[in-house]
């Protein structure tokens, strides 16, 4: 019979239980207060190292441009938001693949003291689209959609229209992501809260009340990059045909929640319950929008109302997955396709920059009296999301990224630096007039004596010259005017990319 070795029991007796008392009294007198004062001056020294950090942000803007030759002016937010007539700003830091701090500037609405908060809701805009793409991917992975196949296939309640451009390439859910599926409609302007709000079907249609035009092909499918909502107001139809949800409901499950997006929601128009919580729309001048915001229907495209740390949340759960840490949204893999230029500098619904420990993703938004901008590192575990109540939010939230992005490091991330080149303003007459991208997105250059300016969406800016032909701005926006063999200017072209056509 084989035996087994058992560990004889131990008998505890008084005087060694007796013994075990003292030396935890011991332990309770002479080394708890020993480590404590560590513990609590290790933890004091932090929320003072954080504070010193957050003051060398507010007090460190920096122009996302900067010119040959001139001094950098470094910037205060306070200053800034008064220059640029912006009421509220609110920002999350990523740092160490978590939100570090977050912090709420002005008030939500212009000419009252209700203090903008880090709950705060904001229109995200066009950032809606990374958010919303999360679901398609999620449904690819379930098998219910295919991210190659012709997405007429998938859809029920509304067909996108053939034509020549379709007869060989098909609209795919990975082109509509990539915004390379070659439709039309750049983005929307929404709906004052006094005017009727069309259906989808009417939005793709172009049909009234819709104030947009219809969504069509008419460039062949993956030939060329054009950012496109009314690809994503089609990708907004498509979940609701294959999950037959309503759009919130989906995204509030499919998304919101498990990213831990608590203080976000779809919903258009924004709950009568959640109103007291969110920030009012600005124009330019700072003036509130009539109703405090817009309606927008187009919910996949711009309709996601939220927090800068809400969205921080989300950015964190790319990183996450990315890194193989977590599965909460994607799988690796899927966030693999999601992370990898698809077209031009665009992956699934994000744009994508840098190389190596500099890789990044981000997008912004401009809706009716918002702007935001999200920016999130693939490996360090950085970003940074911010979010105004303001028509000139972008300028500001692109000082803001750059002061962050000096105060933590960011790998590839500065101004950039332009020479300023002499040009006589007289050549700068053949550039005035306007200029078609879209139906619904036009830009007008003007000349104002001996400057040039350029005017779009509701912001106004000055185009400063690097050639004859090219300009840019403080913002980091370029623009090229093109000439045919005349002389005549046909078109420019904005970011390099974007073509617009003269019409006048």
């Amino acid at each position: 019979m084989t035996s087994v070795s058992r560990r004889k029991a131990h008998k505890i007796t008084p005087m060694k239980k007796r013994s075990s008392i003292i030396s935890f009294l011991l332990l309770l007198i002479f080394v708890v207060p020993a480590i404590c004062p560590v513990a609590a001056q290790k933890a004091k020294n932090n929320i003072h190292g954080r504070t010193e950090r957050i003051k060398r942000v507010e007090n460190g803007l920096l122009p996302p441009v900067i010119i040959k030759g001139q001094p950098v002016a470094v910037m205060n937010i306070a200053e800034r938001m008064e220059f640029y007539k912006i009421p509220g700003v609110s920002i999350a830091v990523i740092n160490g693949g978590k939100i570090e701090w977050a912090r709420g500037y002005g008030v939500n609405r212009a000419g009252t003291d209700e203090r903008i908060t880090p709950e705060t809701l904001f229109q995200a805009a066009s950032i809606s689209k990374p958010v919303a793409a999360i679901a398609g991917l999620r449904l690819v992975e379930q098998g219910k959609i295919n991210l190659d196949s012709d997405i007429n296939e998938r859809l029920v309640t509304w067909k996108v229209p053939e034509n020549e451009f379709t007869r060989e390439k098909k609209v795919t859910l990975r082109r509509i992501l990539s915004h390379g599926a070659g439709l039309t409609v750049h983005g929307f302007g929404g709906y004052a809260m006094n005017e009727s709000v069309p259906t989808v079907t009417q939005i793709l249609n172009g049909e009234k009340p819709a104030n947009s035009g219809p969504v069509r092909v008419d460039i062949a499918p993956g030939t060329l990059w054009r950012y496109s909502g009314g690809g994503f107001t089609i990708f907004q139809q498509v979940l609701q045909d294959v999950t037959q949800k309503a759009f919130p409901a989906l995204m509030q499950d499919m998304v919101l929640k498990l990213a831990g997006m608590h203080h976000s929601t779809y919903q258009q128009p924004l709950p009568e319950s959640l109103r007291p919580q969110a920030a009012s729309g600005h124009d330019s001048k700072g003036k509130t929008v009539a109703g405090d915001f817009h309606v927008y229907p187009e919910m996949a495209a711009a309709g996601l109302w939220t927090t800068p740390s809400d969205l921080a949340r989300f950015a964190i759960e790319v990183q996450k997955s990315f890194l193989g840490k977590s599965n909460k949204l994607l799988s690796k893999k899927m966030t693999g396709q999601l992370l990898t230029v698809q077209n031009g500098e665009w992956g699934l619904g994000l744009k994508l920059d840098g190389k190596g420990e500099a890789l990044r993703f981000g997008h912004n938004g401009a809706n009716e009296g918002f702007q935001c901008l999200m920016i999130a590192y693939n490996r360090t575990g950085q970003g940074a999301v911010i979010m105004t109540n303001s028509d000139n939010g972008g300028q500001l939230g692109g000082e803001l990224i750059l002061a962050v992005a000096r105060e933590y490091g960011w790998a590839d991330y500065a101004p950039i630096e332009k020479t300023l080149a002499k040009v006589d303003p007289v050549a700068y007459d053949p550039y005035v007039g306007e200029y078609e991208f879209s139906p619904s997105f036009k830009l007008t250059v003007t000349r104002e004596v001996d400057k040039l300016f350029a005017a779009a969406v509701g912001e106004r800016f000055e185009l400063l010259p690097e050639s004859e032909t090219r300009f840019f701005t403080l913002s980091d926006i370029s623009i090229e005017f093109v000439k045919d063999f005349g002389g005549k200017v046909t078109h420019l072209l904005l970011n390099k990319t974007n073509r617009g056509k003269k019409i006048k």
